[in-house]
């Protein structure tokens, strides 16, 4: 490595995140934020680091495409076979975490998971592009194959059989929703002295407090 990457440095500068700018439920400021990272931040604005753990208690971390909001939490689709399928099952808890750095923003989210219903899941496959339909067909992700010729073999497969028919949305496919416990808003701010303020439920209510830095 030619660059000393501890030299490396950031001076994080965004606008203020204030107490009276909150209201005692997280997902209004989630969502103000999200349109204007969505405005900022191209394609990558609803990029958001999922992460789960395993049986043993192993963490496990990957960027997943937050695909819906509403009252209930944050929904995003996959297939339930996957690692991450599998730990949800085992586990269902996970944390969430959005990073804008066009903004200067990153928001942290702890909640516990649940599948969403097959009729949100069979919706929302139905708006998917034909090629990502045939996608969660193809793909029996996370499962280890020799090269590839398999991938290629497989699609051309799928197109032979599912051509000029609609694509149904496979038993293994769907959504998730975390339904949030922990909301956490950080604004970056110069000299590392940031502002976070933290949203918890407390049995049916949201409590919202500032912390340091």
């Amino acid at each position: 490595m030619t660059r000393n990457i501890a030299d490396i440095r950031r001076d994080y500068e965004g606008g203020q995140l204030d107490e009276a700018q909150v209201t005692d439920d997280p997902m209004p400021l989630f969502e103000e934020w999200l349109t204007l990272a969505l405005e900022n931040e191209g394609l990558d604005g609803n990029a958001m680091t999922l992460a789960t753990v395993d049986s043993q208690g192993r963490p496990h971390a990957r960027v997943v495409l937050l695909k819906g909001i509403d009252d209930q939490g944050f929904v995003f689709y996959t297939n339930y076979h996957s690692h991450k399928g599998s730990e949800l099952n085992n586990v269902p808890h996970a944390a969430l975490t959005f990073w804008w750095p066009s903004l200067s923003r990153q928001v942290r989210i702890e909640g516990r998971v649940e599948q969403v219903s097959e009729q949100e899941s069979d919706d929302y496959f139905a708006s998917r592009p034909r090629a990502s339909q045939l996608g969660a067909w193809i793909a029996t992700q996370s499962v280890v194959i020799p090269d590839r010729t398999w991938i290629e073999e497989r699609q051309a497969r799928f197109e032979r059989a599912y051509e000029g028919q609609q694509i149904p949305r496979p038993v293994h496919w769907g959504g998730y929703r975390v339904i949030p416990e922990m909301v956490e808003f950080w604004q970056g701010q110069p000299s590392r002295l940031h502002d976070r303020i933290r949203f918890e439920r407390r049995d049916a209510d949201w409590h919202h407090f500032r912390l340091a830095p």
